[in-house]
C-alpha cells in the first residue's frame, strides 16, 4: 500500500494532508524516515511513527474504555462532553463506534471498533452478550428483590417480563446484576418495576470482559485500551 493512502487508512487526514506530511518529514516507518509518499509497504505488522507517538497498522480497531460518568454516547451531544473526546483522535477520525451505549451518567465498560460485523455481533439481540453491572440503590435492600429479578418483571411497552441472568446483594444498598437483552435503560427499568431505584449504575463486565477481574489491563476512568486477539476470542468474535 502506498504509504500516503497508509496513513489516510488509520486516521491521519485526507490523502493530501498525508502527503504533505510525509513530505515534511513528519513520518517514520520501521523506524526509517520516509518522504516519500508513494513509497510501498506491506502492512503485515507494519509499524509507523508520527507526531512522537508509534502506532502499528490494524484493518480494525477494537478498543475498551473505562467510561466516566458526564460523557454522553453519541458525536453531537447536548448536555455533556462526547465520549469520543477520549479516544485517540486517529482512531475517532477512522469511524470508531460504540458497541451499544451508556447513560451520561453511567460508568464503566464501553467496547469501541471500525469493525461492523464486531459492532452487530455484539449488540445483536440474537446473540444476547451478557452485560454485568453494580447498581447503587435509593432504598435499602429488600430480600424479595434479587427473586423478583431472576423471575422477571414487566416492563411498560413490553409484551413479556425481562428476566435477570444474575442478581444479587452486596451490601445495604448495592446489587450484582446481569442481563443479556439489552432493552433501553433496563437496569433502571428492571429495579423499578421491582419497587427500588437506581442512584449510580457501573458496568463492570461486558461478555467475558471485566474492569476488575483481570481480562483487561487496569484501566482508570477515561483510559482505554486496543483488545487482542485473545479479548475477542474471550467475547466469541472470530475475524
Amino acid at each position: 500500500m502506498h504509504l500516503e493512502r497508509l496513513l489516510q487508512s488509520q486516521g491521519f487526514g485526507s490523502r493530501k494532508i498525508c502527503r504533505l506530511r510525509i513530505e515534511a518529514g513528519d513520518v517514520c516507518v520501521n523506524g526509517t524516515l520516509c518522504r516519500d509518499p508513494q513509497a510501498e509497504f506491506g502492512t503485515a505488522g507494519l509499524a509507523f511513527e508520527i507526531d512522537g507517538e508509534t502506532w502499528t497498522y490494524a484493518e480494525h480497531v477494537y478498543l475498551a474504555l473505562h467510561k466516566p460518568a458526564g460523557f454522553e454516547c453519541t458525536h453531537q451531544p447536548q448536555h455533556h462532553r462526547s465520549v469520543y473526546t477520549l479516544l485517540p483522535p486517529p482512531l475517532v477520525r477512522r469511524g470508531v463506534q460504540s458497541v451499544g451505549r451508556l447513560d451520561a451518567d453511567t460508568t464503566g465498560l464501553l467496547l469501541f471498533s471500525d469493525d461492523g460485523r464486531f459492532i452487530h455481533a455484539m449488540a445483536s439481540p440474537k446473540r444476547r452478550v451478557a452485560k454485568h453491572y453494580r447498581a447503587t440503590l435509593k432504598h435499602a435492600f429488600d430480600n424479595t428483590l434479587p427473586k423478583q429479578l431472576l423471575e422477571g418483571v414487566l416492563l411498560t411497552g413490553e409484551s413479556a417480563p425481562l428476566a435477570a441472568l444474575s442478581a444479587q446483594q452486596m451490601d445495604a444498598h448495592t446489587l450484582a446484576l446481569s442481563v443479556d437483552q439489552g432493552k433501553y435503560h433496563q437496569v433502571k427499568r428492571m429495579v423499578a418495576a421491582a419497587g427500588n431505584r437506581v442512584e449510580a449504575l457501573h458496568r463492570a463486565g461486558f461478555g467475558a470482559l471485566s474492569l476488575e477481574g483481570g481480562s483487561l489491563p487496569a484501566l482508570a476512568p477515561g483510559d482505554c485500551c486496543h483488545l487482542s486477539e485473545n479479548h475477542l476470542i474471550l467475547l466469541g468474535y472470530r475475524r
